[in-house]
């Protein structure tokens, strides 16, 4: 059976120029050169969103829940977290409180500035859910 070696996300995204700023400044992700004109990808350790200039697309925000693309693992979440909220406060973004799940997983979730939901999770340790560390 063929296997999985990569995963991109595709999102189209009103403003392509914000929302770079948004995943380089915010989430720490690095910017690929333009592969087409109105395009933009953007890498993270293994994950990679490409992003189109769509300004006619319907806003993420009249998606509901469905505004959801992508749930991404990262090591030392909490880190992150904190890295994510400095920098998102400054923008003005939301993002949830981080917290612990009882399916085992330590996540916070991010709107961005196009409004699409990203979830960031970490699988908890045993100790963590037996010490109940958050």
């Amino acid at each position: 059976m063929p296997r999985v070696i990569s995963t991109s996300f595709v999102i189209a995204v009103h403003d392509l120029d914000k929302t770079t700023v948004f995943y380089r400044d915010v989430l720490g992700f690095e910017v690929e050169e333009a592969f087409d004109e109105g395009w933009r990808a953007y890498t993270f350790g293994s994950c990679r969103i490409m992003a189109g200039r769509c300004p006619e697309a319907i806003h993420p925000s009249k998606l509901g829940d469905h505004s959801y693309f992508a749930y991404v693992e990262i090591e030392e979440i909490d880190k992150y977290y904190e890295a994510v909220c400095t920098a998102g406060a400054k923008m003005g973004q939301a993002i949830s409180q981080i917290g612990d799940t009882p399916w085992g997983m330590r996540e916070f979730c991010v709107v961005t500035v196009d409004g699409h939901r990203i979830m960031f999770g970490s699988a908890m340790t045993d100790g963590d859910a037996l010490l109940g560390e958050s």
